[in-house]
């Protein structure tokens, strides 16, 4: 069910405090502290116009199998090559995995590293977001204060983008919630949770029962925070003549009239009316797209939310994530058993969603200043383990981009021959980082202070790929 603000029975003042406070202090501005703030002005200059307007960053939470999905292994051991076979792309000589055909035709619009590698060996989306390998799955599992921040959260601290729509938004919810635990990764960390991201929500549906190795489709779409006292309302229950987000104008007003709304100081103020503006209602509003593009993505939660991120980045956001995670269901890439089973589950889905997203962006005219970033926070062993699965490998993975500024129709990097580790061109989460915010126009070589007032480089020593630039 699609939770939206709606009519209903409320308090007296139409909304709780314990709410009002939730959503007024939702982190969609920045700069709300000044020291912050101060510090964030005088770096100004650390960010120029970029090839890249937006980053757009699918994060396959888990690690998908390289070895079956890009990087086949043909003539590799029975043990090391797994099931599949490699079809030829749209770009001579490159191939990729059988279960990805619709990726295979737009190739020609991507690049693809094959050499992602560190030294990072833990499941959450840690160096992914933010560059940083150095840490442990001890220390760095769950998200803290100390940790370091994602680029989103730097993008919002430097001012990044436009003021009239939610600038970092993950979608449908945040890493971690399908197990109760905030996974460490795409929050503010040291320079504060007024610069986490905005996290939606997601009603979970699922096609049929599935297990933690036995995937299910996951289905609905993501929406934006409601306010737990007011009623559910769900797009089929609304008129279909006229989209959502013009539906909701006369409760948004009695909201915003209410005491506690007016009792909120300025920063909140903004935040509340940024949250239920029509523009950020409007972003998250897919029953305005025809049913082609909408059938394009698909009716899985991972398609809707792309198709979501896209709304957003024409809107004017700046980093918006899909984290394509939820245990239950099966829907992860964490594939320590029955790995074959599992990718003929969900390799088709995100065959279908990343071509329809590339293919969209590019007919709009965005792909060109659009980021296309899709990985996990690391690969998968070269041998099949006795559950036929594969498990943990951060020496080696694969990164696929498309658009804003990177080149067309691209292979970095060679792996060896059982694609276990790099042979050449190795790239590491800090220069994969030190390339989106190069590609963004942000200067990688820039530090912010931590907790202790140490200044420590955003992109924590990495380097931009050069070779992969167009």
């Amino acid at each position: 069910m699609l939770r939206i603000l709606g009519h209903g029975t409320t308090p007296c003042d139409g909304v709780s405090r314990r709410e009002a406070m939730r959503v007024g202090g939702l982190s969609l501005l920045g700069g709300l502290t000044t020291p912050r703030l101060l510090q964030a002005r005088s770096q100004s200059s650390a960010v120029t116009e970029g090839r890249a307007k937006s980053v757009i960053l699918l994060n396959l939470l888990g690690g998908p199998p390289h070895m079956d999905l890009v990087d086949l292994k043909p003539d590799a051991p029975q043990e090391t090559r797994g099931e599949f076979s490699p079809i030829p792309s749209s770009v001579p000589g490159t191939h990729v995995g059988e279960l990805l055909p619709l990726t295979a035709q737009i190739m020609d619009r991507c690049t693809l590293i094959r050499t992602y590698s560190h030294k990072y060996n833990s499941h959450n989306p840690y160096n992914v977001y933010t560059g940083f390998d150095g840490g442990s799955d001890r220390d760095n599992y769950f998200a803290k204060p100390t940790d370091h921040p994602s680029m989103g959260s730097v993008c919002q601290y430097l001012g990044m983008g436009s003021t009239d729509i939610p600038r970092y938004v993950i979608l449908p919810a945040y890493p971690g919630h399908s197990q109760a635990l905030r996974r460490a990764g795409p929050y503010g960390g040291y320079l504060g949770a007024q610069y986490d991201p905005l996290f939606t929500v997601w009603n979970k549906e699922f096609e049929g029962k599935g297990e933690f190795y036995k995937p299910t489709a996951a289905l609905g779409v993501p929406a934006l925070p409601s306010l737990d006292e007011l009623p559910d309302i769900t797009a089929d229950r609304l008129d279909r003549r006229r989209s959502l987000y013009t539906q909701l104008d006369e409760s948004i007003a009695e909201v915003e009239r209410s005491e506690v709304v007016q009792g909120m100081n300025e920063f909140q103020q903004q935040a509340f009316s940024l949250l239920t503006s029509s523009k950020t209602r409007r972003a998250f509003d897919v029953s305005e797209e025809s049913q082609e593009v909408r059938d394009c993505y698909g009716k899985t939660v991972w398609g809707t939310s792309l198709l979501t991120c896209r709304r957003l980045v024409e809107a004017g956001s700046t980093f918006v994530s899909v984290n394509w995670e939820e245990a239950d269901s099966g829907n992860h890439w964490d594939m320590h058993s029955n790995v074959f089973g599992m990718c003929r589950e969900l390799a088709p889905t995100l065959d279908q969603i990343v071509s329809a997203l590339i293919l969209d962006l590019d007919e709009r005219g965005l792909l060109d200043q659009t980021l296309v970033v899709v990985m996990g926070e690391m690969g998968r062993t070269p041998r099949i383990n006795g559950n036929t699965g594969r498990d943990h490998w951060p020496q080696c993975g694969f990164v696929l981009l498309a658009g804003g500024g990177v080149q067309r129709g691209m292979v970095h990097g060679r792996t060896d021959a059982q694609a276990a580790y790099p042979v050449d061109h190795p790239v590491s989460a800090g220069d994969l980082v030190a390339t989106i915010y190069h590609l963004l126009g942000v200067d990688y070589t820039l530090t912010v202070n931590d907790l202790t007032d140490r200044p420590i480089h955003i992109s924590h020593g990495g380097q931009p790929v050069r070779e992969i630039l167009a």
